[in-house]
């Protein structure tokens, strides 16, 4: 029977760590073609060494990520008529999907305010998706309904200002915009569409941001957005 072969040297293992992460990602997505050929070694690392499974995992659901943006940017970065604010043909487009009813969505608010002002090139888009009940949901329609009235920021800032979205904070955005909600019928499409657009992405609840081919999921903070925006401008201008 032949012997086992010995285990490599410290340095040699260190220098492998990343040429198996991404062999483990391959055999992942490979279905064992990379395992055959890779042989016996790098299932011996992956055995030896489990901790590095879960990285592999967070690199395929980010690489499949992106190729769900990817293939969907049109319609993500699309808003619905006023929904959107900064630069019109902005070189970096930065999408929230979010819900009035989020406290992290609110918190979040003021970094994508302090984005905007900051960032003359930076385009943002709000998508309404309303997970979080009723109230959720007729924010949404009044929310479209100021969209479309050209009035979406006035309207989206007086009601996160109001703290969570109950039916008296309503009624009084509302009036201090100008506008009343749209019917449950009339939203339904866009509506849909954004929880189907949610649901291809992986969306694990609000806030959920896209920059570029990044997806970011919940509060992340002004630093990690800024982050996002300056790494899709310089992927943009390479590819430019």
């Amino acid at each position: 029977m032949a012997s086992e072969p010995p285990p490599p040297a410290p340095g040699l293992l260190a220098g492998w760590k990343g040429a198996l992460l991404a062999g483990a990602v391959g055999v992942l997505i490979g279905g064992g073609a990379m395992l055959a050929s890779s042989g016996y070694f790098v299932r011996s690392y992956l055995l030896s060494h489990p901790e590095v499974l879960p990285e592999a995992m967070e690199r395929l659901q980010a690489r499949r990520a992106s190729e769900t943006v990817v293939a969907n940017r049109a319609e993500i970065e699309t808003p619905f008529a006023g929904a959107w604010a900064g630069a019109k043909d902005g070189d970096v487009t930065l999408v929230e999907f979010f819900d009035y009813a989020c406290t992290f969505c609110r918190r979040s608010n003021a970094d994508v305010d302090r984005l905007l002002k900051e960032d003359p090139k930076l385009k943002v888009v709000w998508r309404e998706w309303p997970v979080l009940g009723p109230d959720s949901e007729a924010a949404a329609r009044a929310s479209l309904a100021a969209a479309q009235a050209g009035k979406f920021r006035a309207f989206h800032d007086q009601l996160y200002a109001a703290g969570r979205p109950t039916p008296d904070a309503l009624v009084k955005a509302q009036a201090a915009v100008g506008v009343t909600p749209l019917s449950e019928e009339a939203a339904k499409g866009e509506l849909g569409k954004n929880y189907q657009l949610a649901n291809a992405l992986r969306a694990s609840g609000t806030p959920t941001f896209v920059v570029g081919d990044r997806i970011l999921q919940g509060a992340v903070g002004y630093d990690a957005l800024k982050a996002a925006i300056a790494e899709a401008r310089a992927g943009r201008q390479a590819a430019g």
